[in-house]
């Protein structure tokens, strides 16, 4: 059972056109697992819930109903964090392999992200978090070609360019003091 203070995002559900292609995109590109599949009894539509995690037994749902001939997805973006820079590339390489299309790197300061298209057109992205803050929305190319030292080190220098750069640890402890229980206390 997850531990929360107030509410907090936890997982999203999207309409799919051809369930079984993205059950396979999403389990085989991200490793998700399938934790239960069926036909909804009020909401009668096929649905498929996966998980990275066993302190949540779905944090995405695949659910079948999309229109074919919906050609715009309102899906802003359905993101993945992963633990290394290393994991960028292979997810990449995985995704392109199984039909994600317009796969591109965006270094935002922050997080070093990938963003792609999934066979349906909803955008994806993967990330990793740095240790540094500056204001968003900021995005400079990302080349994932070059090793991560240097990748790190060209991040940090230019967020220390930003006027709003400071330590991750700083932005976190001025969030805090923002949160609505440090306000009530």
């Amino acid at each position: 059972m997850l531990k929360v203070a107030r509410p907090t995002p936890s997982h999203f559900g999207i309409f799919v056109t051809d369930l079984e292609r993205m059950v396979a995109f999403y389990t085989e590109t991200f490793d998700l697992t399938i934790t239960d599949r069926g036909e909804g009894r009020t909401f009668r539509n096929q649905l498929v819930f996966t998980s990275a995690s066993p302190d949540q037994h779905h944090q995405l749902v695949l659910a079948s109903g999309r229109p074919a001939e919906a050609k715009f997805s309102t899906v802003m973006q359905i993101s993945f964090v992963v633990p290394s820079i290393q994991h960028l590339r292979d997810i990449s390489a995985r995704a392109e392999a199984r039909g994600a299309t317009d796969i591109r790197g965006l270094n935002h300061g922050n997080a070093l992200s990938v963003y792609m298209f999934d066979p349906e057109g909803n955008t994806v992205e993967i990330y990793v978090d740095t240790p540094f803050y500056i204001a968003q929305p900021h995005g400079d190319p990302l080349d994932l070609s070059k090793d991560d030292e240097t990748l790190m080190r060209e991040t940090e220098e230019a967020c220390r360019k930003d006027p709003t750069f400071m330590p991750l640890a700083q932005w976190q402890a001025q969030f805090e003091s923002r949160a609505p229980a440090a306000r009530a206390a």
